[in-house]
């Protein structure tokens, strides 16, 4: 026998009845060492392998659940049914964790008390009031435990950063040197028509002052108007004189005829305007 199967002899034998290695696949390692058959000496805690198929957050969270899982009426609980089924649980979860259980404990003693009190006859009331029921004040810690309950289930369905959804995030190398773009003939051309085209847009205007006289241009209406009979209103006006002197002239025949030196007149509704001296008798 080769020393090479002495050594592996002598591993299955400290292995005890343990299978044959096939392709040296490790079943698992210990310290970094490979196992390839299971110890026979291996110790699970009796607690490793419980299962827990309900989870309670307190003895308000497992009262309430065992109402609502037979479909009792919050408002007239039936205290038997609901106080046996407790205790059934407070019992089970004493064996293991008394540690927890007191807070539960204290809960049974609640239920025991308030079944108690219904036992009794109930206390004298005034005429028209209602008997107080020992299972107010309960019912109304477990209402507000279950809005709360309710409430902190609807915040938990709102999507939440790094659970339901996270930030994006999007890496960009960049060059140590940036590369512009290569600019073409072509562009600068369209570049340069496009400023022509600007300073096409932008023109200077020189305003100068020109003194002009209300008086003189009533005179020269009043010229126009000597010796004839009607003078067509637009007749009155040149418009090759700027627009300057069409507004003074205007306000020339409006002064004329506030001094009633002339008459201004119209056959109808959108008929020419005509323009005449005032008729003065002689």
């Amino acid at each position: 026998m080769t020393q090479d199967a002495a050594i592996a002899a002598k591993k299955q034998a400290a292995l005890g009845s343990s299978p044959e290695v096939v392709d040296h696949v490790a079943v698992a390692r210990l310290y970094g060492e490979p196992l390839f058959a299971m110890p026979q000496d291996l110790y699970i805690p009796p607690d490793a392998l419980e299962v827990f198929l309900e989870a309670f957050e307190g003895p308000l969270d497992l009262l309430l659940y065992l109402i609502r899982k037979q479909n009792f009426n919050i408002l007239d609980i039936p205290m038997l049914s609901v106080t046996k089924q407790y205790l059934v649980y407070v019992d089970q979860i004493r064996k293991r964790n008394l540690e927890l259980a007191a807070e539960y404990l204290l809960m049974a003693a609640m239920l025991i008390e308030i079944k108690s009190r219904m036992l009794l006859p109930p206390k004298k009331v005034a005429e028209g009031e209602d008997a107080e029921d020992p299972r107010a004040e309960l019912v109304r810690r477990l209402l507000e435990y279950e809005q709360m309950k309710l409430a902190a289930a609807r915040l938990n369905a709102i999507p939440q950063f790094g659970r339901d959804f996270l930030k994006a995030e999007v890496y960009i190398e960049q060059a140590l040197q940036p590369r512009f773009p290569d600019v073409q003939v072509a562009d600068l051309a369209e570049a340069w028509r496009d400023m022509l085209k600007r300073a096409k847009l932008v023109q200077h205007h020189k305003i100068s002052r020109e003194e002009l006289s209300v008086r003189e241009h009533m005179s020269l209406v009043l010229k126009r108007l000597h010796g004839k009979q009607f003078v067509g209103f637009e007749d009155l006006f040149d418009p090759s004189s700027g627009a300057p002197v069409l507004v003074v002239t205007f306000i020339a025949l409006l002064e004329l005829a506030k001094e009633t030196l002339i008459e201004i007149t119209q056959a109808e509704a959108f008929a020419p305007i005509y323009v005449r001296l005032a008729y003065s008798p002689t």
